[in-house]
C-alpha cells in the first residue's frame, strides 16, 4: 500500500489555527479510556443483558484461556463469539472513517467531503448488489458479497482516477466532479439491478446491507479490517505535513515543493483501499467521516498531526454507541447503522454550519 507522503523532502509544517486548543495526549488518553468503557458496555448490552462485571470476566476468560462454568457457557458465547467481534468491527470502522474523512477533505479542499464522495462507496454497494442478486465469486463462499463490494470499490476508484487525471496530474476539482458523477451513475445502476432482481427477499437483504451494519461481524473478518484501517491511519499520520500543505491549495503546495498530482494519486489509492475494505465488511455508513473531522478540529485545531491523533479514537467511540443504539432502540428489530448516522449527523452538521465563526480547519 503506497504511503501518502514523500518523506525524502518533507515540507515545513503549516501552523495551526490560533486560539486555545485541547491537550492532544490528554484528549487521546481520555478518548481511549472512554472507548474501553464504551466497548465493555456495548458488549454486555442487548436482548440478553449481561452486567459489566460478568462481561469483563468472560472477556478475561477468553483472553487467558480461563475456566467458564457450564451454566455460563451460553452467555460466554454471546459475549465472545457474537458481540465482541461486532463491537471491535464498529470501533475499527469508526476509526477508519474518521481518518479517511480527514484525508479526503484535505485532498479536495472541501469541508463537505467524506470518504464516500469519490464514488468508492457507490462502487462497493453496486458490486455487493451485483454479486448478491446475480451470483458470482462462489469460491469466496459466505464472503462473496463482501468480495464483490471490495472489487466494486477498487473498480470505481480506478475509473475515477482515469477520468480525472490530466497530463499535469490530478486536480481536486476534477476528483470531486468525477466522483460525484460516478456516484450517481453507480447508484442508478444498483437501483436497476435491484429492480430486476428475481428474488425480492435477496434484494431486500442486500439493500439493508448497503445501508450499513455490523451484524455479519466475525473473528474471521476482523484481521483484514484491522490491518487495513491501522495501516491507513499510520500512513496518514506519517504524511500529516503533506495534508497540511494540500489543504492550502495547489499553488501554495507547489511553492512549498510538493508534487500535488503525485500526492493526490497516492491519497486516492490509500483512501480507496481502506474505504473498500470497510464497506466490504460493514456496508456504506455515511456522515461519520464528515462530522468527526470537523468536531475534532474545533477541539484540537487544524494541524493534521493533532487531528489524526484524536479523530480515529473519536470515530471509534461514536460508532460503538451508534451501533449499540441501532440494535437496541427498536429491539428485537435492528435499524441500519447508516440510517442512524444520518439522523444524528445531519443536525450536528447543520449546527456546525451555523456555529458563529466556524471555518474549515478551525473556529
Amino acid at each position: 500500500m503506497p504511503a501518502p507522503a514523500d518523506t525524502t523532502s518533507p515540507p515545513p509544517r503549516v501552523a495551526a489555527a490560533s486560539g486555545r486548543r485541547a491537550n492532544v495526549p490528554l484528549t487521546a488518553a481520555a478518548l481511549a479510556a472512554l472507548l474501553a468503557v464504551s466497548a465493555l458496555v456495548a458488549i454486555g448490552a442487548g436482548s440478553a443483558s449481561i452486567p459489566p462485571a460478568d462481561t469483563a470476566a468472560h472477556l478475561w476468560a477468553a483472553l487467558t484461556g480461563g475456566h467458564v462454568p457450564i451454566e455460563e457457557a451460553g452467555r460466554y458465547q454471546i459475549v465472545w463469539q457474537i458481540r465482541t467481534p461486532r463491537v471491535l468491527l464498529a470501533a475499527l470502522v469508526g476509526a477508519g472513517l474518521g481518518a479517511m474523512g480527514i484525508a479526503v477533505q484535505a485532498m479536495v479542499r472541501n469541508p463537505l467531503a467524506e470518504p464516500y464522495l469519490l464514488g468508492i462507496s457507490a462502487g462497493a454497494s453496486t458490486g455487493a448488489v451485483a454479486v448478491g442478486v446475480w451470483g458470482g465469486l462462489g469460491a469466496l463462499g459466505v464472503y462473496a458479497v463482501s468480495g464483490g463490494a471490495f472489487l466494486g470499490a477498487l473498480a470505481a476508484a480506478l475509473v475515477v482516477y482515469l477520468a480525472a487525471v490530466q497530463s499535469t496530474g490530478l486536480s481536486p476539482l476534477r476528483l470531486v466532479l468525477v466522483g460525484v458523477a460516478m456516484s450517481f451513475a453507480l447508484q442508478a445502476a444498483m437501483s436497476v439491478i435491484v429492480y430486476f432482481a428475481p428474488n425480492a427477499e435477496a434484494a431486500g437483504t442486500i439493500l439493508f446491507w448497503t445501508m450499513g451494519g455490523f451484524g455479519a461481524a466475525s473473528w474471521a473478518t476482523l484481521p483484514v479490517v484491522a490491518v487495513a484501517v491501522l495501516a491507513g491511519i499510520a500512513l496518514l499520520a506519517r504524511g500529516s505535513r503533506i495534508l497540511d500543505v494540500l489543504s492550502l491549495g495547489e499553488e501554495t503546495a507547489a511553492g512549498l515543493g510538493v508534487d500535488t498530482g503525485r500526492q493526490l494519486a497516492r491519497l486516492l489509492v490509500l483512501t480507496s483501499l481502506v474505504t473498500g475494505v470497510m464497506v466490504a465488511a460493514a456496508g456504506a455508513i455515511g456522515f461519520v467521516g464528515l462530522i468527526v473531522p470537523h468536531v475534532v478540529r474545533i477541539v484540537v485545531g487544524a494541524d493534521h498531526g493533532r487531528v489524526l491523533a484524536v479523530a480515529p479514537l473519536a470515530g471509534a467511540v461514536l460508532m460503538v454507541w451508534i451501533d449499540l443504539l441501532s440494535r437496541t432502540l427498536v429491539a428485537p428489530r435492528e435499524l441500519p447503522v447508516g440510517a442512524v448516522t444520518a439522523l444524528i449527523g445531519v443536525p450536528v452538521f447543520v449546527y456546525l454550519l451555523r456555529r458563529r465563526g466556524y471555518l474549515f480547519g478551525g473556529s
